[in-house]
Protein backbone atom coordinates (compact mmCIF):
# COMPACT_ATOMS: atom_id res chain seq x y z
CA UNK A 1 0.00 0.00 0.00
CA UNK A 2 1.49 3.45 -1.08
CA UNK A 3 1.16 6.27 0.84
CA UNK A 4 0.04 9.79 0.27
CA UNK A 5 3.83 11.13 -0.23
CA UNK A 6 4.54 8.12 -2.58
CA UNK A 7 1.34 8.11 -3.95
CA UNK A 8 1.81 12.11 -4.90
CA UNK A 9 5.31 11.53 -6.39
CA UNK A 10 4.68 9.14 -8.12
CA UNK A 11 1.94 11.46 -10.15
CA UNK A 12 4.30 14.55 -10.28
CA UNK A 13 4.47 15.37 -13.82
CA UNK A 14 7.89 16.65 -14.99
CA UNK A 15 8.11 20.77 -14.44
CA UNK A 16 9.25 21.09 -18.06
CA UNK A 17 7.31 18.64 -19.93
CA UNK A 18 6.80 19.83 -23.37
CA UNK A 19 8.54 23.04 -23.33
CA UNK A 20 12.00 23.61 -25.06
CA UNK A 21 15.32 24.91 -23.14
CA UNK A 22 17.79 26.70 -24.94
CA UNK A 23 21.45 26.38 -22.92
CA UNK A 24 24.23 29.05 -24.64
CA UNK A 25 27.66 27.69 -23.34
CA UNK A 26 25.69 23.92 -22.75
CA UNK A 27 28.57 21.46 -23.53
CA UNK A 28 30.27 21.90 -20.41
CA UNK A 29 30.00 22.49 -16.60
CA UNK A 30 27.05 24.46 -15.57
CA UNK A 31 25.21 24.37 -18.80
CA UNK A 32 25.88 20.82 -19.58
CA UNK A 33 24.41 19.66 -15.76
CA UNK A 34 21.03 22.15 -16.71
CA UNK A 35 20.49 20.25 -19.69
CA UNK A 36 20.93 16.77 -18.20
CA UNK A 37 18.21 18.40 -15.35
CA UNK A 38 16.05 20.07 -17.82
CA UNK A 39 16.04 16.78 -19.58
CA UNK A 40 14.63 15.11 -16.71
CA UNK A 41 12.22 17.56 -16.54
CA UNK A 42 10.52 16.68 -19.54
CA UNK A 43 12.42 19.36 -21.71
CA UNK A 44 13.93 19.47 -25.30
CA UNK A 45 16.97 21.18 -24.95
CA UNK A 46 19.36 23.07 -27.57
CA UNK A 47 22.46 23.12 -26.31
CA UNK A 48 25.38 25.49 -28.05
CA UNK A 49 29.09 26.11 -27.44
CA UNK A 50 32.43 27.15 -29.05
CA UNK A 51 33.87 24.13 -29.20
CA UNK A 52 32.48 20.94 -31.78
CA UNK A 53 34.16 18.50 -30.35
CA UNK A 54 33.09 18.52 -27.33
CA UNK A 55 29.45 20.06 -28.05
CA UNK A 56 29.24 16.75 -30.10
CA UNK A 57 30.13 14.38 -26.90
CA UNK A 58 27.85 16.18 -24.64
CA UNK A 59 24.98 15.71 -27.49
CA UNK A 60 25.57 12.28 -27.51
CA UNK A 61 25.78 11.92 -23.62
CA UNK A 62 22.25 13.57 -23.27
CA UNK A 63 20.61 12.27 -26.62
CA UNK A 64 20.30 15.57 -27.41
CA UNK A 65 19.70 16.50 -31.46
CA UNK A 66 19.85 19.89 -31.81
CA UNK A 67 23.04 21.73 -31.55
CA UNK A 68 24.81 24.59 -32.25
CA UNK A 69 28.42 25.26 -32.26
CA UNK A 70 29.54 29.36 -32.33
CA UNK A 71 31.01 31.72 -30.03
CA UNK A 72 28.18 33.68 -28.55
CA UNK A 73 29.95 36.99 -28.71
CA UNK A 74 29.73 37.07 -32.37
CA UNK A 75 26.90 39.04 -32.96
CA UNK A 76 26.11 37.48 -36.34
CA UNK A 77 26.37 34.01 -35.48
CA UNK A 78 24.18 34.96 -32.13
CA UNK A 79 21.38 36.51 -34.67
CA UNK A 80 21.93 33.58 -37.41
CA UNK A 81 21.33 31.05 -34.51
CA UNK A 82 18.15 32.10 -33.18
CA UNK A 83 16.61 33.18 -36.48
CA UNK A 84 16.88 30.11 -37.64
CA UNK A 85 15.74 27.84 -34.36
CA UNK A 86 12.49 25.77 -36.29
CA UNK A 87 10.04 26.33 -33.32
CA UNK A 88 9.43 29.15 -29.81
CA UNK A 89 11.79 28.12 -26.99
CA UNK A 90 10.61 28.37 -23.62
CA UNK A 91 13.38 29.30 -21.51
CA UNK A 92 17.10 29.96 -22.14
CA UNK A 93 20.19 29.69 -20.02
CA UNK A 94 23.51 32.06 -20.47
CA UNK A 95 26.17 30.61 -19.49
CA UNK A 96 29.10 31.25 -21.68
CA UNK A 97 32.00 34.01 -20.70
CA UNK A 98 33.50 34.34 -17.45
CA UNK A 99 35.46 36.66 -15.08
CA UNK A 100 38.77 38.68 -15.49
CA UNK A 101 40.94 39.05 -12.26
CA UNK A 102 43.67 41.38 -14.36
CA UNK A 103 45.18 43.93 -11.94
CA UNK A 104 43.25 47.62 -12.55
CA UNK A 105 46.89 49.60 -13.27
CA UNK A 106 47.37 46.46 -16.13
CA UNK A 107 44.02 47.27 -17.95
CA UNK A 108 44.07 49.25 -20.94
CA UNK A 109 41.06 50.87 -22.11
CA UNK A 110 39.29 48.64 -23.81
CA UNK A 111 39.72 45.86 -21.59
CA UNK A 112 38.07 47.73 -18.85
CA UNK A 113 35.57 48.35 -21.63
CA UNK A 114 35.10 44.44 -22.19
CA UNK A 115 35.28 43.31 -18.64
CA UNK A 116 32.69 46.19 -17.87
CA UNK A 117 30.25 45.14 -20.24
CA UNK A 118 30.34 41.58 -21.38
CA UNK A 119 27.71 39.98 -19.59
CA UNK A 120 25.36 42.78 -19.66
CA UNK A 121 26.65 42.99 -23.76
CA UNK A 122 25.79 39.83 -24.55
CA UNK A 123 22.17 39.44 -22.11
CA UNK A 124 21.25 41.83 -24.05
CA UNK A 125 22.01 40.68 -27.87
CA UNK A 126 20.98 36.93 -26.53
CA UNK A 127 17.52 39.06 -25.20
CA UNK A 128 17.14 41.03 -28.23
CA UNK A 129 17.36 37.97 -30.61
CA UNK A 130 15.67 36.09 -28.50
CA UNK A 131 12.57 37.53 -27.84
CA UNK A 132 10.61 37.32 -30.92
CA UNK A 133 11.46 33.47 -30.37
CA UNK A 134 10.04 33.36 -27.05
CA UNK A 135 6.90 32.04 -25.06
CA UNK A 136 5.30 34.35 -22.46
CA UNK A 137 6.03 33.23 -19.09
CA UNK A 138 9.34 31.85 -20.23
CA UNK A 139 12.77 33.00 -18.61
CA UNK A 140 16.38 34.68 -19.99
CA UNK A 141 18.64 33.47 -17.05
CA UNK A 142 21.68 35.19 -16.99
CA UNK A 143 24.89 33.78 -14.46
CA UNK A 144 26.58 36.36 -12.13
CA UNK A 145 28.68 35.77 -9.06
CA UNK A 146 28.53 36.70 -5.17
CA UNK A 147 32.48 36.64 -4.98
CA UNK A 148 32.81 40.42 -6.40
CA UNK A 149 30.35 41.60 -4.16
CA UNK A 150 33.00 42.90 -1.74
CA UNK A 151 36.04 44.80 -3.01
CA UNK A 152 39.32 42.70 -2.50
CA UNK A 153 42.94 42.89 -3.90
CA UNK A 154 43.05 40.98 -6.38
CA UNK A 155 39.65 41.00 -7.59
CA UNK A 156 40.37 43.59 -10.74
CA UNK A 157 37.60 44.93 -12.40
CA UNK A 158 35.38 41.71 -11.27
CA UNK A 159 33.15 44.10 -8.41
CA UNK A 160 32.50 46.74 -10.50
CA UNK A 161 31.22 44.17 -13.09
CA UNK A 162 29.56 41.95 -10.73
CA UNK A 163 27.21 45.07 -9.46
CA UNK A 164 25.95 46.00 -12.99
CA UNK A 165 23.99 42.82 -13.08
CA UNK A 166 21.13 42.87 -10.60
CA UNK A 167 19.67 46.31 -11.96
CA UNK A 168 20.53 45.29 -15.35
CA UNK A 169 18.15 42.35 -15.22
CA UNK A 170 15.76 43.98 -13.36
CA UNK A 171 15.22 46.64 -16.11
CA UNK A 172 15.43 44.24 -19.29
CA UNK A 173 12.64 42.63 -17.26
CA UNK A 174 10.28 45.17 -17.17
CA UNK A 175 11.01 45.51 -20.82
CA UNK A 176 11.06 41.72 -21.88
CA UNK A 177 7.41 41.25 -20.15
CA UNK A 178 5.74 39.01 -20.61
CA UNK A 179 9.32 36.97 -21.30
CA UNK A 180 10.43 36.76 -17.31
CA UNK A 181 14.60 37.80 -16.82
CA UNK A 182 16.28 36.48 -13.65
CA UNK A 183 20.06 36.43 -12.33
CA UNK A 184 21.77 33.67 -10.95
CA UNK A 185 24.66 34.78 -8.70
CA UNK A 186 26.64 32.14 -8.05
CA UNK A 187 30.29 31.76 -5.69
CA UNK A 188 32.61 28.95 -6.03
CA UNK A 189 31.59 26.13 -8.53
CA UNK A 190 33.52 23.22 -9.38
CA UNK A 191 33.17 23.02 -13.00
CA UNK A 192 35.60 22.90 -15.37
CA UNK A 193 36.19 26.76 -16.04
CA UNK A 194 37.24 27.14 -12.42
CA UNK A 195 39.67 24.14 -12.61
CA UNK A 196 41.12 26.41 -15.73
CA UNK A 197 41.45 29.35 -13.71
CA UNK A 198 42.46 28.02 -10.63
CA UNK A 199 44.70 25.04 -12.12
CA UNK A 200 47.37 23.62 -9.44
CA UNK A 201 45.58 25.71 -6.76
CA UNK A 202 41.88 23.86 -7.23
CA UNK A 203 42.42 21.13 -4.45
CA UNK A 204 43.75 23.87 -1.88
CA UNK A 205 40.59 25.92 -2.75
CA UNK A 206 37.91 22.79 -2.68
CA UNK A 207 39.57 22.04 0.86
CA UNK A 208 39.26 25.44 1.71
CA UNK A 209 35.30 25.85 0.92
CA UNK A 210 34.69 22.60 2.79
CA UNK A 211 36.13 23.61 5.76
CA UNK A 212 34.84 27.00 5.84
CA UNK A 213 31.58 26.76 3.90
CA UNK A 214 28.20 26.42 6.53
CA UNK A 215 26.47 23.64 3.65
CA UNK A 216 30.58 21.81 4.71
CA UNK A 217 31.06 20.89 1.06
CA UNK A 218 31.87 22.47 -2.27
CA UNK A 219 28.84 23.63 -4.45
CA UNK A 220 28.61 21.86 -7.66
CA UNK A 221 27.23 22.18 -11.15
CA UNK A 222 24.17 20.17 -9.92
CA UNK A 223 23.24 22.58 -7.23
CA UNK A 224 22.90 25.92 -10.12
CA UNK A 225 21.51 23.64 -12.59
CA UNK A 226 18.53 22.49 -9.82
CA UNK A 227 18.05 26.31 -8.81
CA UNK A 228 17.92 27.18 -12.82
CA UNK A 229 15.16 24.42 -13.52
CA UNK A 230 13.31 25.79 -10.53
CA UNK A 231 13.60 29.43 -11.91
CA UNK A 232 12.11 28.33 -15.22
CA UNK A 233 9.14 26.43 -13.80
CA UNK A 234 8.02 29.07 -11.45
CA UNK A 235 6.32 31.77 -13.34
CA UNK A 236 5.90 33.88 -10.64
CA UNK A 237 9.60 34.65 -10.72
CA UNK A 238 11.17 37.90 -12.61
CA UNK A 239 13.49 40.23 -12.40
CA UNK A 240 15.46 39.18 -9.48
CA UNK A 241 18.62 37.73 -8.21
CA UNK A 242 19.00 34.30 -6.89
CA UNK A 243 22.36 33.16 -4.92
CA UNK A 244 23.58 30.03 -4.70
CA UNK A 245 27.28 29.92 -3.09
CA UNK A 246 26.63 27.54 0.15
CA UNK A 247 27.19 30.69 2.28
CA UNK A 248 30.72 31.81 0.63
CA UNK A 249 29.66 35.31 0.77
CA UNK A 250 29.35 35.40 4.21
CA UNK A 251 31.80 32.93 5.41
CA UNK A 252 35.08 35.19 3.78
Amino acid sequence: MNTPNTSTAARREPELLGQTVVLIGGSAGIGLETARRARAEGADVVITGRNPERLERAARELGVQRTAAFDATDAAALRSFFRDLPDPVDHVLVTAGGPSYTPLLEMDADQVREALSDHVVLGLEIARNAAGKMRPGGTLLLMGGTGGRRVRRGLGIVPAATAALPPFVAALALELAPVRVNLIAAGFVDTPLSASLLKDKLDERREELRENLPIGRVVGPADVAALAVHIMANTALTGATYDIDGGQQFAF
